[in-house]
C-alpha cells in the first residue's frame, strides 16, 4: 500500500531542516493500527507526515518492513531514524520486551536492528507514550520543566515520567505503565495485559464505548459519537465518560502525589471528548491531592498528533550526539 503523505501541523513553523536543505532525521511512531513518519530538524519543527496502516496481523517483519517504506516515503536524507513503538520497549537493548494482544508476535523484536538493516542509518528507540512526552519537552507544553507527568488515554491508557527532560524507565523499562492501576470502577472487567481490575479497562477510549453498549446506550459507531451526544446532554451518554474520567483522575491524583511533579500533561484521543470528559476528571484528579500540591493543575498537551514522532525525532538526535 502507498504511504498516505499529510500535511504539516497546523501552526508548525515551515523553516525545519526538512524544508531549508540542513541535516534532518525521521520520527516514526508506531500504534497498534498505524505508523507515523516525518521528517525533523535540530529545532523539533516536522515536516509533511506519511502514514502507513499498522500490519500487526502479519507478524513483526512486516511491521517493520511497514516502517522503512514509512520513512523510505518520506524523501530527503535522514541521517538517523527515532522510534516510538508500542510495547514495553529497552532502549539500550532495543528490543520490544512484551507487548498486548494489539501486535501479535511484536514481542521479542530487535525493533533498533531490525529498522537498522532494512535503512542502513543508527535508529534509536523507546515507548511511543514515552516518545510522546519527549516531543511535550521539547517543543511542546512541558518545555522547560524539570518534573513532568504525562498521561495519554487512547487505545490504552499510558504514562511517562520526565526528569530533566529524560526519561525514567524504572529497572525493568516498565516505568509509565499507569493504565495497570487497580480502581474499583473496573472490578471484574478483563484487561489488555491479562490481568483485570485496571484502570485501562474502564478509562480508555474501548472501554468507554463498550461501557456505553453494556449501560444500554443507543450503539455508537465511535467513542466521537458518544462524546457528542454528551455535549448535546444525553445523560447515559455523560455518565459514561464520566465514570471512566473519575476512575483515571483518582487514579493520577494517587500518582501526583507520590511523584510531586510540576506539571501533569493528558493527552490521546480520549482527551477530546470535551468538558463531559475533563470536567469529572479535573475533579476527581483535585480530591485526591494532598494540601501542599493542591493547587497542581491537569495541562492539556500542546502537539496533538506529531507528539510522538517529535519526541521520536529528539531520540534520534541524542543517538548522534
Amino acid at each position: 500500500m502507498t504511504p498516505a503523505r499529510q500535511d504539516q501541523a497546523p501552526g508548525a513553523a515551515t523553516a525545519t531542516g526538512a524544508t531549508t536543505g540542513g541535516a534532518v532525521v525521521a520520527g516514526v511512531d508506531i500504534g497498534g493500527t498505524k505508523i507515523s513518519a516525518a521528517l525533523v530538524g535540530p529545532d523539533g519543527v516536522p515536516g509533511p507526515a506519511v502514514t502507513v496502516p499498522t500490519p500487526a496481523a502479519d507478524g513483526p517483519a512486516a511491521v517493520l518492513a511497514a516502517v522503512a517504506a514509512a520513512v523510505r516515503a518520506l524523501g530527503g536524507e535522514p541521517v538517523a531514524v527515532g522510534i516510538g513503538s508500542a510495547g514495553v520497549i529497552d532502549p539500550a537493548a532495543g528490543t520490544v520486551r512484551s507487548a498486548t494482544d494489539a501486535m501479535p508476535g511484536w514481542a521479542g523484536t530487535e525493533l533498533r536492528s531490525g529498522v537498522e538493516q532494512l535503512l542502513g542509518l543508527p535508529v534509536a528507540v523507546d515507548n511511543d507514550v514515552h516518545a510522546h512526552a519527549l516531543g511535550e519537552a521539547w517543543t511542546g507544553a512541558a518545555r522547560g520543566a524539570h518534573c513532568v507527568l504525562l498521561v495519554a488515554v487512547g487505545t490504552g491508557v499510558g504514562g511517562s515520567l520526565l526528569i530533566d527532560g529524560r526519561v525514567h524507565h524504572g529497572a525493568r523499562q516498565v516505568a509509565g505503565h499507569l493504565g495497570h492501576i487497580a480502581v474499583p470502577e473496573a472490578d471484574g472487567l478483563p484487561c489488555t495485559c491479562g490481568g483485570a481490575g485496571h484502570v485501562e479497562a474502564v478509562a480508555a477510549g474501548p472501554a468507554l464505548l463498550a461501557a456505553h453498549h453494556r449501560a444500554g446506550g443507543h450503539p455508537a459507531a465511535d467513542l466521537r459519537a458518544v462524546a457528542e451526544r454528551a455535549a448535546d446532554g444525553e445523560p447515559l451518554a455523560a455518565e459514561t465518560l464520566a465514570t471512566g474520567a473519575r476512575a483515571l483522575g483518582r487514579a493520577i491524583g494517587g500518582l501526583a502525589n507520590v511523584l510531586d511533579p510540576d506539571l501533569v500533561l493528558i493527552g490521546g484521543g480520549v482527551s477530546h471528548c470535551g468538558p463531559a470528559w475533563w470536567e469529572p476528571l479535573r475533579t476527581a484528579f483535585a480530591a485526591e491531592l494532598l494540601p501542599p500540591i493542591a493547587e497542581l493543575p491537569l495541562t492539556p498537551c500542546r502537539l496533538g498528533t506529531s507528539a510522538a514522532v517529535v519526541g521520536a525525532a529528539r531520540l534520534a538526535w541524542r543517538r548522534l550526539s
